[in-house]
């Protein structure tokens, strides 16, 4: 039998898992239960765990959250559902004032071991609210982890390691990646960590810096340079953005001397915009050109027939990648 399993498959099997290995693991949100989710990532939980573990909120963020942090502070693992990234912001106020802060308000007597999954990002052709990539909002807040998967298997074991941290974690899942993707991913995988990036393709000549869905357009960026010009692309998968492995980044940006960040983030302020600042002040003299960025706009995200060109393309990486390797 097959382990090749799509994004949503994974998830659900981490949840699975992690709710059999612990009792004090609750997933509670909207149409979590009897439904399964809005992508069926919850389907069959409640008939394996309970309307006790399995809980239907009513449409409510800043309440699903709320009852999560006093779930967490009472000594259980919720794990808090929003149907989409866009819909989060209700829920923000209970996420910054409480849930970031608490370790940090009570001097560690408190902690908030708190998941809060939100599908996110572009490319399903969704509407309006449902398709923003704002992660910056949270990895620019003090006190939360802040994760994205870019495959199947990472998302699992990346999902099993948020449950079992003590400390809130933001769980973002790309959209476009949710059944795009399919990867060997067999039960009892470990967890992986939440603050390496991931090296997924060795090179010499120019290093990708990316994550989520971005991460796969990267990847085909980096096979037309090799085929087309020949060109050896070192590729790093961030995985976690907060806290960010800048680390990974500046050594392979060191041995490179060229970088290009890629991510459907508005460019201005966002994630490409900090990783660039890392490079220049750690890697400034080993580096033999401007860091790149591809990104989104700094609009709203279009509707259906613009938004792919909002979305960072294969070409427009390929173009940047190009000017940055010839300047």
């Amino acid at each position: 039998m097959s382990d090749k399993r799509t994004m949503v498959d994974a998830l659900n099997l981490a949840l699975h898992e992690e709710m059999k290995r612990d009792d004090n693991a609750i997933l509670l949100g909207e149409d979590v239960g009897v439904d399964g989710g809005i992508f069926r990532v919850s389907k069959g939980l409640i008939e394996t765990f309970g309307e006790e573990r399995i809980i239907d909120t009513p449409l409510a963020e800043s309440g699903i959250v709320g009852t999560a942090i006093g779930m967490a502070m009472a000594g259980l693992r919720p794990i808090a559902e929003m149907q989409f990234s866009g819909f989060s912001y209700f829920a923000y106020h209970q996420i910054e004032s409480h849930a970031a802060r608490m370790r940090w308000r009570s001097r560690g007597r408190y902690h908030v071991p708190l998941v809060v999954r939100m599908p996110y990002g572009g490319g399903v052709r969704a509407l309006e609210h449902h398709s923003e990539s704002r992660e910056v909002i949270y990895t620019h807040t003090p006190g939360l982890r802040t994760v994205i998967p870019s495959g199947p298997k990472n998302a699992c074991q990346l999902l099993k390691a948020a449950i079992r941290d003590p400390d809130p974690v933001i769980f973002l899942e790309p959209k476009a990646v949710y059944r795009s993707v399919k990867e060997e991913v067999p039960e009892d995988l470990d967890p992986l960590p939440l603050d390496k990036a991931a090296h997924v393709r060795e090179g010499d000549e120019l290093t990708f810096v990316s994550y989520g869905a971005m991460l796969h357009r990267t990847l085909e960026a980096a096979d037309r340079l090799q085929e087309e010009d020949g060109i050896s692309c070192d590729v790093i998968d961030l995985l976690t953005l907060a806290p960010l492995d800048a680390a990974t980044v500046v050594k392979s940006a060191s041995q490179t001397g060229r970088v290009v960040v890629v991510t459907e983030a508005p460019q201005s302020y966002g994630p490409a915009a900090e990783i660039a600042a890392r490079v220049a002040e750690d890697a400034f003299v080993k580096l033999e050109a401007p860091v790149g960025r591809v990104a989104g706009y700094d609009i709203h995200m279009p509707f259906f027939a613009r938004e792919q060109s909002y979305l960072p393309s294969v070409d427009r990486i390929t173009d940047t990648a190009r000017y940055t390797l010839e300047f």
